[in-house]
């Protein structure tokens, strides 16, 4: 209970502060409205602070699927409506520094603080309504000189984080995003994990719809950190190993070559490269669960072109980027989702991962990392920006 009254009293304070606030201008600067109203704005913050209550402190480990979805849905609208609370508050008291020097209150700043407040609201419920069904098609080039000259103008579609669980058993986007991909075709795809929020039974409805991904070269994928089911109560160790037993059950329904530590080897003519799939590996508090030495077969420091899935980019930071022992062209990852919020290339998620959507690279380029910011949700039911990422990559000698 300790960790969600630590998070919950900030937001709480501020909160009670903040319509306080707001009752006051409304009842200092709208004399004329109706004592009703005040009386109304008071009940709909108490209302929602207590809901804010019960959906920070309700057990989410051993809640259902449908009432993680409640909570996520209640905390979604709290803070779309306390957002723009907040940024209205801001410009409102900064347009009233003035007062204290017993001069005017500036209102062209309490102006645009309600219109930004507006704004804010209606982008978020459109990334929530209409934004996080939508697809972005993003084409990259990868130019190596160290590609083998039989795979020059190769197609790779990477998607990641589909977060199943988060549709409940409404197939209708991901029979679109199948479709989409399908429409690319691609010669090669691949899934870079968190294809579940929970547990691995979210999975079931989306079987048949996934199955249809098809490519030339094959369906590839990877774990995530929400794949192990670390964020469910299992009453049981053997419910947990079952569960991931299902996961391996599933994907291999799907036609997906799931690589957990392993290397699969594509071959044209008699040219070659290897796809290495490795297992979770991230900065805390996830758990690592990957062993990229065991996951290739041979040295890492050969001269074999080499593409790497591994869910979290902080993996490619920490152990590839400035390791010239381990010789991997192009590294995919997925994991941040760029916070689900992005306007202008400016994510929030930059304060939390240095590599956290697009493309990056070391100083000599040798050694380089995508980062598909993802097609579903967790946390927030909403995509402000961020559009759900399809990236189809050519690969070029």
């Amino acid at each position: 209970m300790r960790l969600p009254l630590i998070l919950i009293l900030p937001v709480l304070i501020i909160g009670i502060l903040v319509d306080w606030y707001i009752i006051h201008v409304i009842g200092s600067r709208c004399r004329k409205m109706p004592r009703l109203w005040r009386g109304i704005a008071l009940a709909l913050a108490i209302i929602c602070q207590g809901a804010l209550i019960v959906a920070i402190c309700w057990p989410k480990k051993s809640a259902d699927d449908d009432g993680l979805q409640a909570i996520m849905w209640v905390l979604f609208a709290y803070f779309s409506v306390y957002v723009p609370k907040y940024i209205f508050c801001i410009f409102d008291l900064l347009g009233s520094i003035p007062v204290l020097l017993h001069r005017k209150r500036i209102r062209p700043l309490s102006i645009c603080g309600i219109v930004l407040a507006v704004i804010s609201f209606v982008a978020m419920w459109w990334g929530a309504l209409i934004n996080r069904f939508n697809i972005d098609i993003r084409r990259v080039e990868i130019t190596d000189s160290r590609l083998p000259a039989a795979f020059d103008g190769m197609t790779i579609a990477q998607i990641s984080d589909i977060h199943t669980g988060t549709y409940d058993n409404d197939t209708t986007f991901l029979s679109r995003l199948v479709t989409t991909i399908n429409e690319l075709h691609p010669d090669m795809i691949v899934f870079t994990g968190d294809i579940v929020n929970r547990r691995t039974s979210e999975l079931e409805p989306f079987v048949p719809v996934l199955s249809k991904l098809h490519a030339p070269m094959g369906v590839y994928s990877i774990l995530g950190n929400h794949d192990y089911g670390d964020y469910f109560d299992w009453p049981d160790y053997s419910s947990k190993a079952a569960n991931m037993a299902l996961m391996d059950s599933l994907q291999a329904k799907m036609n997906w070559q799931l690589l957990r530590n392993q290397t699969a080897w594509l071959r044209c003519g008699s040219d070659s490269i290897a796809l290495v799939g490795v297992e979770n590996v991230g900065d805390p508090p996830f758990h690592i669960y990957g062993d990229l030495p065991a996951s290739y077969p041979g040295s890492l420091s050969d001269d074999v072109f080499k593409i790497l899935l591994s869910h979290n980019p902080a993996h490619w930071v920490a152990d590839i980027k400035d390791n010239t022992s381990t010789q991997i062209a192009l590294t995919l990852s997925g994991h941040t989702h760029a916070m689900q919020m992005e306007a202008f290339g400016i994510s929030p998620a930059a304060f939390r991962y240095p590599t956290w959507g697009g493309m990056y690279s070391d100083p000599d380029s040798l050694r380089r990392l995508y980062v598909n910011i993802g097609i579903g949700e967790v946390g927030i039911p909403a995509r402000i920006g961020a559009t759900p990422e399809v990236t189809l990559f050519t690969l070029r000698k």
